[in-house]
């Protein structure tokens, strides 16, 4: 396939704000695509050129950008910059630039392959003279380039595809062409949860079938899809739903770190899948001295901890650790503890599909020592008496509570359900736990925030079944005014022309913007809502947020589908009027 006909396919996704739409222009995509493209063009929908775990980002920043478009089309940096500026999407810039120079519609003739191949080696310069090499190369490439190249092409050095496709929608589309039906999507996400790959799993399909699939192994180096918690609001809700007996480990307030060793070499995923190792030098070297097996997979959380008070620090200073530069000076400033609660993974063999309670034994017998992974067996609990204990205790040490788990459950990689179980210090009665929900568009400013540029955000939470965002609330309070310009200035990189494929509303903001940036809400109470899309039931009634306001942001920990889902919010609905 052409690369300028793949681009064709990116501007018909580009144009359509329905997601039924999306999956029927993918499917006549992948139509198209020879066996040997799967991979490379599932890559390039996703904006990258490898699947996300691997650290082959292009890693260009905006201005490095504007000065290969620059060159490339014989103008100033200043210039691009400016029209940047102007139309907030570097890659329209290049396709106006691109048009003024070629005059009239080009076809390059450059294939799918050699465009992600020229690409990959760009996110493979290294070492000196590395930032010069990157810019000289894509001007080359964009040189080649039409003008519908240039637009898609330049997107993806910045991560920005603007096609608003999430993976359960390429699956989807996957699972229509491929198997018949796209509600045949769940045979083809059980293996993506374990190999988090969509290259992998496209290119297995299309060259051995449902069956190929089906037979792809959990593998170190390759981070599982992490499993999640349900909620529920109190110790007998818990020992209700487990029949009486439950595992009891401490629900931590950090960020989630994947270990994967294999002899000496060790590697660190985050939640979403980002590969951390260069982060966190305490880790690697805490497994490395305190994990014997050859080869492991181990789940944990990771705290900031004070050597001289010691005491475990808020969320807010833990990830002051997640940093690019200052690596090792900040890990003696903030060193990390790991706190290990699973195991997927030991010796050439997974280890998913064993109970919980013959996990956590592999777990004790394979980490010695506390110094900086901290082995987590938790307690098998049959009593309410003792499970309530074991939450004041965690929440007498500042943590955030407990997690209850099923102890014949198996590990489900990417599952959220009621086999693992959180309850929290708000948990019990009126809604006091938080949400974390997507951004999805601003309104314009009144009066002072007429100079902020943003008065009031439209936020929402993901619904996994259909894949899409829907509306929540409208949040105007919990942001000073210098978080007011930020979020401004953060959400017009982002903005887009219309309602983006994946978005569900009711309402109209000032403004939409791709859905990403998550962050932390807090509400006095769900309520019914005619206004929102959140659940909407078959007479027009959404769930909203009675008096939101935002706490944090979240987005350096999360991916917008890892918000709180629609299925997630029903169920505190129902909890705050549980006493």
């Amino acid at each position: 396939m052409t690369f300028s006909k793949l681009a064709e396919y990116f501007e018909k996704l580009e144009e359509t704000s329905s997601r039924l739409k999306l999956i029927e222009i993918l499917g006549e995509l992948f139509r198209r695509v020879k066996k040997e493209e799967i991979a490379m063009v599932s890559y390039l929908l996703q904006g990258r050129v490898g699947p996300f775990y691997e650290a082959v980002e292009i890693g260009m920043a905006e201005r490095s950008v504007a000065a290969a478009i620059a060159r490339a089309y014989n103008v100033d940096r200043e210039e691009v910059l400016e029209k940047y500026g102007r139309v907030g999407d570097l890659g329209s810039v290049a396709e106006e630039l691109a048009s003024k120079k070629h005059g009239s519609p080009i076809k390059s003739g450059m294939t799918v392959t050699e465009v992600f191949e020229s690409l990959l080696k760009i996110a493979k310069f290294s070492g000196d003279g590395t930032v010069e090499n990157k810019v000289s190369a894509l001007s080359d490439l964009l040189k080649k380039s039409s003008t519908i190249e240039a637009k898609h092409l330049i997107r993806v050095p910045l991560g920005t595809s603007r096609l608003g496709i999430g993976d359960p929608t390429i699956l989807d589309s996957f699972a229509k062409l491929k198997l018949g039906d796209k509600s045949k999507r769940k045979l083809l996400e059980g293996a993506y949860n374990k190999v988090s790959d969509l290259g992998l799993i496209g290119e297995t399909l299309w060259k051995k079938g449902l069956k190929g699939v089906k037979d792809l192994k959990v593998e170190v180096g390759k981070p599982l899809r992490s499993q999640l918690a349900e909620r529920l609001p109190s110790a007998e809700k818990i020992m209700e739903k487990f029949g009486g007996r439950a595992h009891i480990q401490q629900k931590f307030d950090g960020f989630r770190v994947q270990i994967h060793k294999k002899g000496n070499d060790v590697r660190l995923f985050s939640r979403n899948l980002e590969e951390t190792t260069h982060m966190f030098p305490d880790i690697i070297k805490g497994v490395l001295s305190q994990v014997k097996a050859n080869s492991a997979i181990f789940d944990s959380e990771a705290l900031a901890f004070n050597p001289e008070s010691e005491e475990f620090l808020p969320f807010q200073e833990t990830t002051k650790r997640r940093r690019k530069h200052g690596i090792e000076e900040m890990a003696k400033k903030l060193p990390l503890r790991a706190f290990v609660f699973d195991a997927m993974y030991l010796n050439g063999k997974s280890l998913i599909d064993e109970t919980l309670e013959e996990r956590i034994k592999i777990l004790e017998k394979n980490i010695k020592g506390d110094e900086v992974l901290i082995p987590q067996p938790g307690e098998v609990v049959t009593d309410i008496r003792r499970l309530n204990e074991l939450f004041q205790d965690a929440l007498t040490k500042g943590l955030e509570g407990i997690i209850a788990k099923r102890v014949d459950s198996t590990y489900e990689a990417g599952a959220r359900n009621f086999n693992w179980v959180k309850l929290k210090r708000h948990s019990d009665g009126e809604l006091k736990d938080t949400i974390d929900c997507v951004i999805l568009g601003y309104i314009y400013g009144r009066g002072k925030r007429a100079s902020f540029g943003a008065g009031a955000l439209l936020v929402g939470v993901y619904d996994s079944q259909k894949d899409e965002f829907v509306t929540v609330s409208k949040i105007g309070t919990g942001l000073t005014d210098e978080e007011w310009r930020e979020i401004h200035k953060r959400a017009d990189k982002i903005k887009v022309d219309k309602k983006p494929a994946r978005v569900n509303s009711i309402l109209e903001p000032s403004v939409w913007i791709a859905p990403e940036i998550v962050i932390e809400v807090l509400a006095d109470e769900i309520t019914r809502s005619p206004n929102h899309s959140a659940g909407k039931d078959k007479d027009g009634i959404g769930y909203a947020l009675r008096f939101p306001r935002l706490v944090k942001f979240r987005e350096k920990d999360k991916v917008a589908e890892d918000a709180t889902t629609v299925k997630e919010l029903k169920e505190m609905y129902k909890m705050q009027f549980k006493k």
